[in-house]
């Protein structure tokens, strides 16, 4: 059996992504690591950071990203297919660049993986998320968040990444895949295994920086542009008293990158959010009564949850 490991990036060090972590997380387990670096800004040095980790199994691609490919995140799907393409396992595991995985499910996989490997029903392996917020000891554990994802998929030529790279489908249209329809459904099975989601984990004015990037990939870059000249350089996280506290052990290739957190004093613990803003959806009185529902009475599970995948019982 052979795993490969996939992702794509751009100006990920200047925008603050833990993408040399990210992969340092799953290297032990997969036999190939295959990255689309896109050409970044002239002050990033991402693909130089990449190289630093010296590992063999390192497989650098580097790429343009086009313009015109700026709208509702098609780019992020090329992208993520240019990687994918590049690999050669049974299995390919992605992740991108803020997604990092525990070195305690890293067995876990690989066995899940060696046990439905000749299943051939099986597409794909769904895992669990935690999204963190603002620091590193607080997440979202309400409603409005994904809480599964797809990360693993069989090497088929017709499963291709998916809207904005958040999943993977399988397309009719083997040529051209980003076609309005014509794509299907994973058939995917549960891995006892959680993704540790930092993307919203920067000091404020690079997240900032950083939704201006990932919007401008949506909107098209002169409306980002226009929009974000106007508003605040900084992130408003809000009140962290209103998220879930994260009480376990974060992995070990994050040390690092969390002694460098050093914006503490520009997070606020309490209190009532800035009236002048837009309030986030965990801000709101729907939002929370919805979660505390489901947190409490649901076990968790999330009222009109959007699956992407058809989830098999194996």
């Amino acid at each position: 059996m052979k795993i490969s490991g996939f992702s794509f990036v751009r100006n990920g060090i200047k925008l603050y992504y833990p993408v040399v972590e990210s992969i340092k997380s799953i290297l032990p387990v997969v036999d190939e690591f295959c990255i689309a670096v896109g050409a970044g800004d002239d002050n990033d040095t991402t693909r130089k950071k990449i190289m630093e980790i010296g590992d063999p199994k390192l497989k650098i691609i580097d790429t343009l990203w086009e313009e015109k490919y700026f709208k509702k995140g098609v780019i992020n799907a090329i992208q993520t297919d240019i990687a994918k393409n590049a690999c050669s396992g049974d299995w390919l595991f992605y992740l991108q660049a803020d997604e990092v995985v525990h070195e305690k499910y890293l067995p876990i996989i690989k066995r899940r993986c060696s046990e439905l490997l000749d299943d051939s029903e099986v597409e794909g392996l769904v895992f669990r998320y935690k999204h963190f917020w603002g620091d590193y000891n607080h997440y979202h554990g309400g409603h409005g968040w994904y809480p599964h994802e797809i990360r693993i998929i069989r090497n088929l030529p017709d499963i291709h990444s998916w809207q904005s790279a958040q999943s993977f489908r399988r397309f009719d249209y083997y040529d051209n895949p980003r076609q309005p329809d014509g794509h299907h459904k994973l058939k995917v099975a549960r891995v006892d295994a959680e993704i540790y989601h930092y993307g919203w984990v920067r000091p404020p004015h690079l997240m900032q920086n950083k939704r201006l990037a990932l919007d401008g990939v949506h909107w098209g870059l002169n409306k980002a542009k226009d929009y974000y000249d106007k508003a605040p350089k900084e992130f408003d996280y809000g009140p962290m008293n209103l998220l879930a506290e994260f009480s376990g052990t974060h992995p070990k290739v994050m040390e690092n990158k969390i002694k460098e957190l050093d914006w503490h004093h520009k997070l606020q613990r309490n209190g009532k959010p800035n009236k002048f803003r837009q309030p986030h959806n965990h801000e709101k009185l729907f939002y929370r009564f919805i979660s505390f529902i489901e947190n409490n009475f649901l076990g968790g599970r999330k009222f009109g949850e959007f699956k992407n995948y058809i989830l098999l019982r194996k």
